[in-house]
């Protein structure tokens, strides 16, 4: 049983993110129940690494002294399996927004999908998806995108370490890629579907790892919070 002291001196938290929560939620959970536990007043505590509330997965938590590291976990390779849909983009590149585009699909192979991810290996140039939190003129990209307003996003370099295609079943393509900190599994979906000379979206993501930290280590929110009392 962890002490008070424990969590001011710094614990290293893995979460599994469920379906449909914030990061910033998840946090706000923990914190709170810290709090209730112990009945402190204020603790810090933080995230490595955000997760779309569409997406699953691990969680790097770090609460007292140990949020100090933070930018550590943040900046170490991390690992994702998904699900593409080909043949259909959506604004936000995740099922978050509706279908807006829908393109041919006939030529496209399980071949040429597989030769396709070699366009990704290594040093890409990415633009972010204009549904997410980065901030622009003080705003969120996603408050001009919810608000119809167009805006000039810069592209940025991420890297790709590794892009495999797990599974094809017709226009559902499962995979797993590990990439660097800032990558957006979205845009790689959209860019993808491009590179095919069709259109591709973002239908299922879930990260396994960062760094050496595995979700199979991590607990759910409801097990963290029952180890507390």
């Amino acid at each position: 049983m962890k002490t008070v002291q424990d969590y001011l001196d710094g614990q290293l938290l893995l979460i599994d993110k469920p379906l449909e929560w914030t990061s910033f939620q998840v946090v706000n959970k923990l914190r709170w129940h810290i709090r209730q536990a112990f009945n402190l007043k204020k603790i810090k505590v933080g995230h490595a690494g955000t997760l779309d509330p569409l997406a699953t997965g691990l969680l790097v938590i770090c609460t007292g002294k140990m949020t100090k590291q933070i930018d550590t976990f943040q900046g170490q390779i991390k690992t994702y399996t998904g699900t593409f849909v080909l043949g259909s983009t959506t604004p936000s590149y995740d099922l978050e927004t509706a279908i807006d585009q829908e393109f041919p699909t006939a030529h496209i192979t399980p071949e040429l999908i597989h030769e396709t991810t070699k366009k990704f290996i290594g040093e890409i140039d990415q633009f972010p998806p204009v549904f997410s939190a980065l901030k622009k003129e003080g705003k969120r990209l996603y408050e001009f995108a919810r608000a119809g307003e167009a805006v000039k996003i810069d592209s940025r370099k991420v890297m790709i370490n590794a892009f495999e295609i797990t599974k094809i079943e017709g226009l559902t393509v499962d995979f797993s890629v590990s990439c660097s900190k800032g990558t957006y599994i979205r845009s790689l979906a959209y860019d993808f579907g491009k590179a095919l000379e069709s259109g591709a979206h973002l239908s299922a993501l879930r990260r396994t790892k960062i760094g050496d930290f595995s979700v199979e280590k991590a607990i759910s929110i409801d097990e963290f919070i029952s180890e507390l009392s």
